[in-house]
């Protein structure tokens, strides 16, 4: 059955809480490790069989970040948390009824059982409720009470996981998909003449989203395009383009404003191959009646906030790498 199709029990904005963690794969899983902890400057949580969690540190929960070794690199899945057990439960059941295929996996390290399904473009996701709350201890007790952790600068030291843009080739259907089965709300959409759509911003939060998708120049599914960690200042995002330069490690595109999102960006890779952007800013979407902001073709040319053209790259690479 279609996502157009109506259900009786359709989830609604705020059934998913917010954005959980993402498993991110890399084929040089020492390198992308030492880049995570020493560059990025995120704290290791736990580890197991070929995994290591990590967590900025303001983030509440275990960790936002799994990290993969593999053969490629990539996307292995994306986890939203929602915002109870019974939610859970009839959102599996929706998604049984509108025939979208899952399993259950049990509880690993940092939360409890997940459903895992597939995108229309064919990337993992998965559903949990219960979670593993982070509590600073020694050194890392924190002196607000309201605070997962201390913050212990070392590296760029982002503040918290925000977003992920994944590539597809059907953006229509990834929008519906996340709008009628997992409740989530269009903020931003580009489409081009003959309502060719070419991305898609959605949220479960107030932010102006927390996962995007935007058309895969190549032929494959399921790929990968960027996740970000946030920071609280621009100045932040300068300095760490500055932490960046001073280890070598070239800059794809930025520091530099967003039109979409509002965000100001910073974009590299680590040493996996996967794209990372480090943020700040970004607008709160209080207007309960929020309809979608619409970018044309003739709009998106105009390049970046300030006029800054995007750069190639940024339309055409995402991991794991193709031959087209």
């Amino acid at each position: 059955m279609s996502p157009d199709a109506t259900s009786n029990r359709q989830p609604g904005f705020g059934d998913v809480a917010h954005l959980g963690h993402i498993e991110l794969l890399t084929p040089h899983f020492e390198e992308s490790l030492t880049f995570f902890l020493n560059v990025i400057g995120l704290h290791a949580s736990g580890r197991s069989g070929d995994s290591v969690y990590l967590r900025a540190w303001a983030d509440y929960e275990r960790f936002t970040l799994q990290l993969t070794r593999s053969h490629t690199s990539g996307l292995g899945h994306v986890a939203f948390r929602v915002r109870s057990a019974s939610v859970l439960q009839q959102m599996v059941a929706n998604l049984h009824a509108h025939q979208v295929a899952g399993e259950w996996r049990p509880a690993e390290l940092g939360h409890g059982p997940a459903f895992r399904f597939f995108s229309p473009d064919r990337h993992a996701i998965e559903l949990y409720y219960e979670t593993e709350r982070f509590h600073g201890t020694g050194e890392l007790a924190p002196g607000y009470k309201n605070m997962p952790q201390r913050y212990i600068p070392s590296g760029i030291a982002p503040k918290r996981l925000d977003h992920l843009n994944l590539l597809a080739q059907d953006i229509r259907a990834c929008r519906l998909f996340f709008r009628d089965l997992l409740g989530l709300r269009v903020t931003e959409q580009i489409v081009f003449d003959g309502n060719n759509e070419m991305g898609a911003w959605l949220a479960a939060t107030n932010k102006s989203y927390d996962i995007a998708f935007t058309r895969d120049h190549s032929s494959a599914h399921g790929r990968f395009h960027h996740l970000t960690y946030m920071m609280d200042s621009r100045e932040d995002v300068l300095r760490a383009a500055d932490i960046l330069t001073e280890r070598g490690i070239a800059i794809e595109t930025g520091p530099h404003k967003h039109s979409i999102g509002q965000t100001f960006f910073l974009y590299f890779y680590e040493p996996g191959g996967n794209r990372i952007e480090i943020g700040s800013g970004g607008y709160l979407i209080l207007d309960p009646d929020w309809q979608p902001v619409v970018w044309s073709r003739e709009e998106r040319q105009r390049g970046q906030a300030w006029g800054l053209a995007t750069v190639s790259t940024f339309h055409t690479y995402g991991t794991p790498p193709t031959e087209d």
